[in-house]
């Protein structure tokens, strides 16, 4: 992926990739990508989407995996540079 653009990530890549197509142990070379790409700076995800990880999935693999990988790619909303920008008439 070679981009100038950053893409960020939303809850059901996380979500259906962990229960239906690449489970840990059957596709551990996605989450490693995953892991590649945010250090290469091409993919991030947002604060909330993490808390719909831990609210769901307490405990398993795919929260263990978000807060502990993944955590330092997880933007936070408040941020001004994430909100969006609007002109005030």
């Amino acid at each position: 992926m070679s981009s100038s653009h950053k893409f960020v990530i939303d809850t059901n890549i996380f979500i259906e990739a962990y229960k239906r197509y690449y489970s840990f142990d059957i596709a551990p070379s996605f989450w490693d990508a995953l892991l590649q790409h945010a250090e290469n700076g091409n993919i991030i995800s947002i604060d909330r989407v993490k808390q719909e990880i831990n609210s769901f999935h307490k405990n398993d693999e795919l929260s263990e995996w978000a807060n502990h990988y993944f955590a330092q790619w997880f933007e936070p909303t408040d941020k001004v540079t994430i909100q969006p920008h609007h002109k005030v008439s």
